[in-house]
C-alpha cells in the first residue's frame, strides 16, 4: 500500500488547523455572557457577578407596548428604556398616580423607584421631563420573568384575556387601555409560556425516570447484542422472528387502538375532534377523543398491509439475503469487536458538535457593544445612527430631538474581523460537516477493511489476521486519510449547499413568488438526490480502498461499475438486507417500547410501587422509544456494512477469479451455492 490523495490529506491537515485557529480567536475575542446574560440600555450585563447589577437579573422595559413583538424583545433590541430589575412588577401603577401621593404614601414611591433609572430620586420634577427623558416608566404592570425579561401577567378569564384579573390599565399619559392593546406587544407569549410550563413538566420527568430510561436503554443494548449473536447460528429463524414480531406488534396496536376507540363509545365529549378542542398542551386530551385512537388504527392498519405485500412479493429474494446474513453473522463472529466501534463513531462526532457548537457561540458573541440614538419622535433625522455614549450629552441631538438618548443596540463592530463573522461562521459550519463526514468514512473504512480481511482469508479463520480491526484502523490513517477526506469534502460541500437553500427557502417564505418557491423546491429536491446518491458512492469507494488501498476517484469508478455489473443482485440482496435490518430496529424498538409502556402506565403489577409519579408518561416512554432505535441503529450498521463489504468481495471474487486451482474461489461454500454458478474448487488444507 501507499498513501493516496495526499494533497488532499495535506488540504485537510491545513484546514484542520486553521480551524483550531478561528476557534481560538473566537475565544478570544467573544463573551458568552451575552448569550447567558440580557443587556440593559448601558451595555451592562444584567446578574453578571462584581457588579452593580449583581442581584439584579432581570431585564425590564420601560413602555412595552413600543415593542412589536417577542421576537424584537429575545432576539433584538426594543425601542425603549430597558434597566436591569431585581424582580419584575407585581401590580398595577402609573407615575402620575405615584407622583401626585409620594409626599403621604412614600412606600409607593419607594416601591416604583426601584424600576427607574439609577439614581434617580426627585419626584418633583414634572410628570412631562421624566417622561420625556425616560428617568421612570410612565406605568408599570403585573410581570412575571421569562428568559430573564419581564413580560405581562396574562391569563384568560372565562374567555377574556386579562393581566392581574383586570381587563384595563392606565397607560401614565392620561389614558385607560384595554389589556388587549398589549397583545401585539406580547403576541404568542401566552403560547410561549405554556409551552415553558411544558418544559418544565418534561424536565421532571427526566429528573425522576432517568433511571429507569438507562434501564430500557441497556435492555436495548442487550437485545441488539443478543440478536447478532444468534444471527450466526439461526439468522433464518431469527429473521423471521422478526418479520411476524413485527407483524404481531404492529397488530396488538391495531387491537389496542380498537378497544380504546370502542371503551369511549357513549363517554362525554369522546366524540369530538381534533379540531373542536385546538391545540391543548397536556397531550392526554387528545387520548380522550374517539377520533385519535380511530387515525391511529388507520395508520396502523396501512403499515401492516404494507409489510405484508412487501413479504408476499419478496418472499425468495427474503431467502437469499438470510444466506448473504448468516455468512456476515460468521463474519461478526470472529471479529466480536466491530460492534463496538461505533461508539468510536460516536465519540469523534460528539467532539465535532461540541467543538462547532462553542466555537458558533464565541463567533455570535464577538462584536463590541454599539450604541444607536433612540428618539421619541419619528421625524428624527439622527434616529437609530450610532453615537457614543461618553460624548452624546455634548452634541446638538439632544437639542434637536428632545428626550432622544444614547441607547445600546447590539453588539457588532466595523473592525476586519468584525465585518467577516459571518463569513467565519460559515466556514465553521462548513468544517464540521467536512469533520463529520471524515469521521463517518472512517469508520467505515475501517469495518470494510476488517470484513475484507474475513473474506479474503483463504483458509478461515486460521489466515484472519490477529487483530483486524485494529490493523484497519491503521490503514485507513496511515495510507487512507487524503481519500476519505476526499470523499467527505465532496459530501461537506454538497450539505452545505442544502442547507444555504433551507437558509433562503426561510428567510424569503415570506416574499417570494410562485416560480422562486418552485426553483427553490427543484433545487431542495435535486440536491437531496445528490447526497444520497454520493453517500451511496462514497460508501462503496471507502470498501474499494479498504480492499485495494488505491485512491478515492478510482476506488469509487471501480465500485460503481463492479456494481452496474451486478446491478440485479444489488437490488435483491443489498435492498432487501437493509429491510430486514430494519425491521430488526422497528422489533427491538418496539419490544423495548411495549414494555416501558406497560411499566410506566402501572401495568405491571410485580413493578407497580416502583413506578415514578409522572407529569407525561409519553416522555420517558418516547425517550426509551427513540433511544432502543438509535442504539439498535449503531449495532446492525455494523451488520449491514459487513454485508456491503462481503458482497462487493463476492463480485470482485466472481470476477477475478474462476474456481480453478490457479485461481480458486475466496467464498464460503454455503455463499457460492447461493449466488454462484460454477463449482467451487477444494481448498487445500
Amino acid at each position: 500500500r501507499r498513501c493516496t490523495d495526499v494533497i488532499c490529506c495535506v488540504i485537510f491537515i491545513v484546514v484542520i488547523l486553521g480551524y483550531i485557529a478561528l476557534g481560538v480567536v473566537a475565544w478570544v475575542h467573544g463573551d458568552p455572557r451575552k448569550v447567558v446574560y440580557p443587556t440593559d440600555s448601558y451595555g451592562q450585563f444584567c446578574g453578571q457577578r462584581d457588579t452593580l447589577n449583581e442581584n439584579k437579573t432581570i431585564l425590564f422595559y420601560f413602555n412595552i407596548l413600543k415593542c412589536a413583538s417577542p421576537v424584537v424583545l429575545i432576539n433584538l433590541q426594543c425601542p425603549t428604556t430597558q434597566l436591569c430589575v431585581s424582580k419584575c412588577p407585581d401590580r398595577f401603577a402609573t407615575y402620575i398616580d405615584v407622583q401626585a401621593s409620594y409626599r403621604y404614601k412614600p412606600d409607593q414611591w419607594n416601591y416604583f423607584r426601584q424600576f427607574c433609572k439609577p439614581g434617580f430620586n426627585n419626584p418633583r420634577k414634572s410628570v412631562a421631563q421624566v417622561l420625556r427623558d425616560e428617568d421612570c416608566p410612565s406605568m408599570i404592570i403585573p410581570s412575571r420573568p421569562f428568559l430573564k425579561r419581564c413580560f405581562p401577567d396574562f391569563s384568560t378569564k372565562n374567555g377574556v384575556l386579562t393581566v392581574a384579573n383586570q381587563t384595563t390599565f392606565k397607560d401614565g399619559r392620561g389614558k385607560t387601555r384595554n389589556v388587549t392593546d398589549l397583545r401585539e406587544a406580547a403576541n404568542g407569549i401566552n403560547n410561549v409560556l405554556d409551552a415553558r410550563s411544558v418544559g418544565v413538566k418534561i424536565f421532571e420527568d427526566y429528573a425522576i425516570s432517568w433511571y429507569w430510561i438507562l434501564i430500557g436503554l441497556f435492555i436495548a443494548m442487550m437485545l441488539s447484542l443478543l440478536f447478532l449473536v444468534l444471527l450466526r447460528f439461526t439468522a433464518g429463524v431469527l429473521f423471521w422472528i422478526f418479520i411476524f414480531g413485527v407483524i404481531g406488534i404492529i397488530g396488538y396496536g391495531i387491537w389496542h387502538c380498537y378497544w380504546e376507540y370502542d371503551h369511549l363509545k357513549g363517554i362525554p365529549g369522546s366524540d369530538l375532534t381534533v379540531y373542536d378542542i385546538g391545540f391543548q398542551t397536556d397531550f392526554k386530551v387528545y387520548l380522550q377523543l374517539r377520533q385519535t385512537w380511530l387515525a391511529f388504527m388507520i395508520i396502523l392498519c396501512g403499515v401492516e398491509v404494507i409489510i405484508i405485500l412487501m413479504l408476499i412479493f419478496l418472499r425468495n429474494r427474503i431467502r437469499i439475503a438470510i444466506a448473504l446474513l448468516k455468512e456476515g453473522s460468521r463474519a461478526i463472529g470472529y471479529i466480536m469487536s466491530t460492534l463496538f466501534y461505533p461508539i468510536v463513531t460516536f465519540l469523534l462526532i460528539a467532539v465535532c458538535i461540541s467543538y462547532w457548537a462553542v466555537t458558533a457561540v464565541f463567533l455570535a458573541t464577538s462584536g463590541e457593544p454599539v450604541y444607536k440614538v433612540m428618539a421619541n419622535q419619528t421625524l428624527c433625522k439622527y434616529a437609530n445612527l450610532t453615537c457614543d455614549p461618553e460624548t452624546f450629552n455634548t452634541t446638538n441631538v439632544t437639542k434637536l430631538c428632545p428626550g432622544a438618548q444614547c441607547t445600546f443596540a447590539f453588539y457588532g463592530g466595523e473592525s476586519l474581523y468584525h465585518k467577516y463573522i459571518f463569513i467565519f461562521q460559515l466556514a465553521n459550519a462548513f468544517v464540521f460537516l467536512w469533520l463529520v463526514n471524515f469521521a463517518i468514512a472512517l469508520g467505515q473504512c475501517t469495518l470494510a477493511g476488517a470484513f475484507a480481511s474475513y473474506y479474503w482469508a483463504y483458509r478461515k479463520p486460521a489466515d484472519i489476521p490477529l487483530w483486524p480491526l485494529f490493523s484497519s484502523f491503521g490503514r485507513a490513517i496511515r495510507y487512507h486519510t487524503g481519500s476519505l477526506a476526499f470523499g467527505a469534502l465532496i459530501l461537506a460541500i454538497v450539505q452545505l449547499i442544502r442547507v444555504i437553500l433551507e437558509y433562503l427557502d426561510h428567510k424569503l417564505k415570506g416574499t417570494q413568488n410562485s416560480f422562486t418557491r418552485f426553483l427553490l423546491c427543484c433545487l431542495k429536491c435535486c440536491f437531496w438526490c445528490l447526497e444520497k446518491f454520493l453517500k451511496f458512492i462514497n460508501r462503496n469507494a471507502y470498501i474499494m480502498i479498504a480492499i485495494y488501498g488505491k485512491n478515492f476517484c478510482t476506488s469509487a469508478k471501480d465500485a460503481f461499475f463492479l456494481l452496474m455489473r451486478n446491478v440485479v443482485r444489488v437490488a435483491v440482496l443489498d435492498k432487501v438486507t437493509d429491510f430486514l435490518l430494519f425491521l430488526g430496529k422497528i422489533l427491538v424498538a418496539g419490544g423495548v417500547g411495549v414494555l416501558a409502556f406497560f411499566f410506566f402506565t402501572q401495568r405491571i403489577p410485580v413493578f407497580a410501587q416502583e413506578v415514578p409519579m409522572l407529569n407525561y408518561y409519553w416522555v420517558p416512554l418516547l425517550t426509551v422509544i427513540v433511544g432502543s432505535y438509535l442504539v439498535a441503529h449503531g449495532f446492525f450498521s455494523v451488520y449491514a456494512m459487513c454485508v456491503d463489504t462481503l458482497f462487493l468481495c463476492f463480485c470482485e471474487d466472481l470476477e477475478r477469479n474462476d474456481g480453478s486451482t490457479a485461481k480458486p474461489y475466496f467464498m464460503s461454500a454455503s455463499l457460492h451455492r447461493i449466488l454462484g454458478k460454477k463449482k467451487l474448487s477444494p481448498k487445500k488444507a
